[in-house]
């Protein structure tokens, strides 16, 4: 779904600098995405129905698509399992109106240390990056990788300034450097010079090196 991708460019223009460019990225990568989604796929299936039927008991829907910005500026629904309550959109509003601490946190870090809208279910499956494992179709579909940026919303693009070429050259990977470097215990800005670190250094090895670290992150979850 490639909508809105001509306004992103526009307002934030892509500079050809950095390792996003390369042969690696534009053609090596997305084979290597494509075998493992071969390799893992079949295996995390079951996972992924019983996450589903579990989340689906509440009476909501089992996945959940938000948009965000792909590589080029692209917009695509990045597929998770649901862990929030379907009136999450209510439940946050309300709660950011009565705890001015909480709407300073959300205004810093689009997230919330105790978020009201996260269910039971939905905060295991956070803490152990379980509810992103639908996010394969999303690899499958050429709209992720498996290493790469974090997804992020339109107007957090503005908070990139001049680096937004370093996310808009990659693709947004399921887990990456900000996964790996101390998730939600960095500022924004911190998690902006990840990613164009990443983008500068962006090779078998260092993907290779991400997916070993992503794999002792989810044995000791720190995701809220």
């Amino acid at each position: 779904m490639n909508v809105n991708s001509r306004d992103i460019t526009a307002d934030f223009a892509v500079i050809d600098s950095g390792s996003g460019l390369t042969i690696y990225n534009r053609l090596i990568k997305r084979g290597l995405d494509l075998l493992l989604v071969a390799i893992i796929g079949p295996l995390l299936l079951p996972v992924i129905a019983l996450l589903w039927v579990l989340v689906r008991r509440d009476g909501g829907p089992g996945f959940y698509g938000h948009k965000r910005v792909g590589r080029d500026g692209n917009a695509f629904r990045c597929m998770k399992i649901r862990t929030m309550a379907t009136n999450a959109d209510e439940l946050l509003k309300a709660h950011l109106e009565a705890d001015p601490e909480a709407r300073k946190e959300w205004d810093e870090s689009h997230k919330l240390r105790n978020d009201p809208r996260i269910t039971r279910v939905g905060r295991v499956l956070r803490k152990t990056s379980l509810d992103e494992l639908p996010q394969l179709w999303n690899v499958l579909k050429g709209e992720m990788s498996f290493v790469g940026p974090r997804p992020i919303v339109r107007d957090e693009l503005a908070r990139y300034g001049a680096n937004a070429w370093a996310y808009l050259q990659m693709r947004p990977g399921i887990t990456g450097k900000w996964q790996v470097s101390g998730r939600n215990d960095v500022s924004y800005d911190q998690r902006v010079a990840f990613d164009v670190e990443y983008n500068r250094e962006a090779g078998l090895l260092t993907d290779f090196g991400i997916l070993v670290k992503t794999a002792k992150v989810v044995f000791l979850p720190t995701g809220y």
